[in-house]
Parts: C-alpha cells; sequence; structure tokens
C-alpha cells in the first residue's frame, strides 16, 4: 500500500474544517510534505513552493502565525506539537500526539538531552532544534484506497465472538488514521471537526501532525530472527516512570566528578550508548516478572491465547480452555508480540494508545502499535530486557 499524503497548502484544507460546524476553526501553521509512495523518504521539512497537479487551494492564509513561546521553557500550542513531533521521529517517544506536552514528552525531552549532552531538565537546546527541524507541524494527508480492508464497525467486545473473526481490525476509518498518525480520535476531531471525521472514506484528505505515518498495511505476519548487532543490545523497563530505555549495551553509570572536591557536581557528557526510550504501560504489581531476560521471539501480527485463568492467576489452563484471537491493530497485544524467556510475558503492542502509562496491563509490557513496531528496528532476539 502507499502513503497517501497530498502536498496541498493548509489554507486549502481549512475551509473544509470550518463547515463542519462541530468544532471552533483552529488556527493551523501550513503543513510541510509527507512521502507519497513507499520508496520516497522524508526530505524536507519545508512545505511545497506549488500546489501538485489537480490540486485547489488559494494563496496563504491571512492570520498571522501563532508567535513562538521562549525557548527556555516547556512549550505549549505549536511549538508543542512541533517538539513532540521531533522527539517521535528521534526515537524518543512523547505518547500520544496532541500538542500538549505532559509528562511522557518531558521523559523524551530528558532522554535526548541525556544523548546530547544537555542537563536533562534542560529546555532550550531541544525546542531550538525541534523549531528547526519541524517548521511546520501539520500535514494534509489522503485516506488509503485500501483502508477498509483494516476497518470492521461491526468487531465484537467478547473475546469469544473476536474468536471467530479473521482480523482484529480497526472500529473506524477515524481509529485507523488517528494511529496512522500517533495520535488519537480526539485530536483528529480538534483538527478536522467530528463530524468529518466520523464520515470518513477512502481518499478524502484531513489535516494530520506532520510524522511519519504507521503503515498497517505493511505488516505481515513474519518472525524476526536474531541479528549480530541487534541482538547484542540491552532495553530496561522502568516500571517506576513508565519508560523502555534502549541502549547498545548494559547503560554506563553516572559520571561524576573525581577531581576529590567537597562539592562535587555531575558532568553532563553525551550518552551516546542510549538509542530510544518509549512510554509503556507495566504490568499489575503481583505480575510484574522482574529480573533480566532475554527476548526470545519477535513475530508480526500474532495470534493471541486468550486464556483468562493466565490473565487471573498467571498459571496457564488447557488449551481447550482457551481461545485463539486472530491478529490485528486492536488485538489485545497489538501488531507485534516481543516475548520473553519468561514464559508469558513480553512486550506488545496495545488496542488503546491513549491508556499507555495510565491503565495496566495483566503483566506485560504495553507499548502504542506505533512505538512497538520499531522495536525489531532497534532490538533482536538474544537481546537482554531488564524489567525494574
Amino acid at each position: 500500500m502507499l502513503r497517501f499524503v497530498f502536498p496541498l497548502l493548509l489554507s486549502a484544507a481549512l475551509p473544509a474544517v470550518a463547515q463542519q460546524g462541530s468544532v471552533r476553526p483552529v488556527r493551523l501553521p501550513a503543513p510541510r510534505a509527507l512521502p507519497v509512495d513507499d520508496h520516497q523518504a522524508v526530505v524536507s521539512r519545508t512545505p511545497p513552493a506549488t500546489l501538485a497537479p489537480g490540486g485547489v487551494g488559494r494563496p496563504p492564509a491571512e492570520e498571522a502565525p501563532e508567535p513562538p513561546g521562549p525557548l527556555d521553557a516547556k512549550p505549549v500550542g505549536d511549538d508543542a506539537l512541533r517538539l513532540q513531533i521531533f522527539l517521535d521521529e528521534a526515537h524518543f517517544g512523547p505518547g500520544v500526539i496532541d500538542g500538549k506536552a505532559g509528562r511522557f514528552t518531558e521523559l523524551a525531552v530528558a532522554s535526548w538531552n541525556e544523548v546530547n549532552g544537555y542537563p536533562v531538565t534542560d529546555w532550550i537546546a531541544v525546542n531550538s532544534a525541534a523549531r528547526k527541524d519541524v517548521v511546520h507541524p501539520l500535514a494534509v494527508a489522503l485516506v488509503p484506497d485500501g483502508v477498509n480492508e483494516w476497518v470492521d464497525a461491526d468487531l465484537p467486545t467478547k473475546t469469544r465472538l473476536q474468536a471467530k473473526k479473521k482480523r482484529m481490525c480497526y472500529r473506524s476509518i477515524g481509529e485507523c488514521m488517528a494511529e496512522r498518525y500517533h495520535c488519537d480520535e480526539d485530536y483528529l476531531n480538534t483538527l478536522n471537526g467530528s463530524r468529518k471525521i466520523n464520515q470518513l472514506k477512502a481518499r478524502d484528505s484531513i489535516i494530520v501532525p506532520n510524522i511519519t505515518p504507521f503503515c498497517v498495511e505493511k505488516l505481515s505476519e513474519i518472525r524476526h530472527e536474531a541479528d549480530p548487532v541487534l541482538s547484542q543490545r540491552h532495553a530496561v523497563v522502568d516500571t517506576k516512570i513508565n519508560q523502555v530505555r534502549i541502549f547498545e549495551a548494559a547503560p554506563a553509570a553516572l559520571i561524576v566528578d573525581e577531581s576529590g572536591g567537597t562539592g562535587g557536581s555531575a558532568v553532563t557528557r553525551p550518552n551516546r550508548g542510549l538509542l530510544a526510550s518509549f512510554p509503556i504501560t507495566p504490568g499489575q504489581p503481583q505480575f510484574i516478572k522482574f529480573g533480566t531476560w532475554q527476548l526470545r521471539g519477535m513475530v508480526e501480527l500474532p495470534y493471541w491465547r486468550f486464556d483468562q485463568q493466565l490473565l487471573d492467576t498467571g498459571k496457564r489452563s488447557s488449551d481447550a480452555d482457551s481461545l485463539n484471537i486472530p491478529p490485528g491493530p486492536n488485538s489485545p497485544v497489538g501488531v507485534i508480540w516481543n516475548g520473553l524467556s519468561k514464559p508469558g510475558i513480553g512486550l506488545h503492542g496495545t488496542p488503546s494508545p491513549e491508556t499507555i502509562g495510565r491503565a495496566r496491563s495483566h503483566g506485560c509490557i504495553r507499548l502504542a502499535n506505533w512505538d512497538a513496531i520499531r522495536l525489531p528496528e532497534l532490538i533482536r532476539p538474544g537481546a537482554t530486557v531488564e524489567i525494574r
């Protein structure tokens, strides 16, 4: 499937937003172009100079752009959206993109600062980098032609009925497009109006965060094998702050001033060993398996064995008492399963990215699907996973 993103000036999309009448029009900056096919990389973070052939539009909106905020403070508005997109593209996940710099954005900033040698609480460097890199944080995207293959408005909620389905699809095109652009339906409603989002169909255009899309249609039921480099890496799941951090090797100890002075202070040096960090939801406290485990299997679009006894007690029941739930983005384990050497425990996706960091899972480590699917790019079977 193709990445359908139309390089329109945002001013051409604004009338469509205003016509919905369900939300008050919001001030939106002009978008930049995103990839239009599977082979085109993101090479520009500035808007196109002209409309594409057949495009419609008019001169840019007359409304003045939102003035930039201070660099030395947590950003708001457009600056917050830019920052979230910048961090997400750098593999420091800020959680659901919504233009609000919340706790997960703060954690992502701390990770970015650590890698680049800035104090973890510094805002100036990361805000400056985000403004330079993400000039226009919104874009106009087209709903893919094949979207209906991944949408089932009648997807049941009861597991015994889900087991009879062929795929655990999205329940609406709005849900599909929200996850595609790392946000939620509420944010798409804010940008486009709820009436438009609720009535989407293939090739409709909507305003979205200007981020590399998560294309569920590219996934297949493949198993990722060990890799000479990626299998040597180390992941730390911190259940206290709800974040997984991925390192080239076991994380280094804090570097401190060893001059012998009585007032030794921490020395800020880049930690290039830190590769990525993502928000997570850990399991319920009684089921968390603390310790260091080995990553064993990584399977895209897995079938999930529903075992109520295992969920309730941590003990597996017989196959006769379980159900096989088909794969899909709304599977309880999302679009990928990364199993550990501790049976029944793994890192996986979720059907509800907005609950990451809030609702507890049974015993595993949940990530948003768009974050979970990036794990095979970073670690492979054989890597160590420490749960602390």
